[in-house]
């Protein structure tokens, strides 16, 4: 019998020998790569990704004429052709207004509509969802017909109006879908403490929620503005006056079956470009973190 005395002074196990290595070529780590093997692709990529704006550039500000490739001297004749001439100082009033309210009325009904689903269940919830994710291969160009019935009937016909209903109800789906899953990754804990302590739903929804959702409205409100400010389907078909066009429909007048003013259209085009750029110049950050936190359910 063995007692435990025995297994006391009995001695400890060797402890165990590591296999050895097999030979073969030691894979560098990262820091170990040489600096030229990451900046060469990185600064081919960016070379061809900057040459058409460095050609946008040029045929904006040269001198109609020139045959330059630098551009002086400068001249913003273009600008001021397309800005008073061309009626660019309308197109861009225009498109500023339908891309504010589609973002305020994509991100008001999105937030709606991705709380119900994300807080409450009924019976068609799958369902919606499966048409929410269907409507999404839909092209936007089979809706033309339709709609321009819908708002004939209405006499919304060459109205920004029609243009911002539009825009809104094809940005809708996929805003929705994002809402929802921001909405199910706040802890639903947190909604029931507010109410313990007196707040009823939507208090507690205004006070615990929507100030952790604004990556995601972020998200979601410039995706919308962007759409908007670039498409150029709904603002050509419902929009007859002039003096109601958008920037997109002042691009596309520009260019006529005998010539294209390519000076014109390259100050159009940097002028409806500013605008999108200074917006994702200032929330990058929270347009990376809100589509990322709206990618998966956490």
């Amino acid at each position: 019998m063995i007692t435990k005395e025995a297994v006391a002074a009995a001695p400890a196990p060797a402890p165990a020998v590591p296999a050895p290595a097999r030979p073969g070529k030691k894979r560098p780590a990262w820091d170990e790569v040489p600096r030229w093997q990451i900046y060469l692709p990185l600064g081919i990529y960016l070379v061809f990704t900057l040459i058409p704006f460095y050609w946008i550039l040029l045929f904006a500000v040269r001198p109609a004429g020139s045959t330059s490739l630098v551009p002086w001297p400068m001249t913003t004749e273009h600008f001021e052709k397309v800005w008073t001439d061309r009626g660019f100082g309308t197109y861009f009033t225009n498109s500023v207004y339908v891309g504010l309210a589609t973002l305020v009325m994509t991100t008001l009904v999105a937030l709606a509509g991705g709380y119900a689903l994300a807080r409450f269940d009924f019976k068609i919830k799958r369902v919606f969802m499966l048409a929410l994710l269907c409507s999404q291969f839909v092209p936007g160009a089979l809706l033309l017909v339709p709609l321009f019935e819908i708002f004939a009937g209405l006499q919304m016909i060459n109205s920004l109006g029609s243009v911002i209903i539009a825009e809104t109800v094809f940005q809708l789906p996929l805003s929705i879908i994002l809402i929802s899953n921001f909405i199910k990754n706040v802890p639903y804990s947190l909604e029931e403490a507010a109410w313990v302590d007196g707040c009823g739903r939507f208090r507690a929804f205004r006070i615990v929620v929507l100030p952790l959702l604004r990556p995601g409205l972020i998200a979601v409100g410039s995706f919308a503005f962007v759409h908007s400010w670039n498409h150029f389907l709904f603002a050509l078909m419902f929009l007859n006056n002039q003096h109601k066009q958008t920037i997109p429909v002042g691009l596309n007048s520009l260019m006529s079956a005998d010539s294209v003013d390519l000076g014109a259209l390259a100050a159009g085009g940097i002028i409806a470009a500013v605008p999108v750029v200074i917006v994702f110049a200032f929330i990058q950050k929270w347009l990376i973190t809100g589509f990322s936190a709206g990618a998966v359910k956490g």
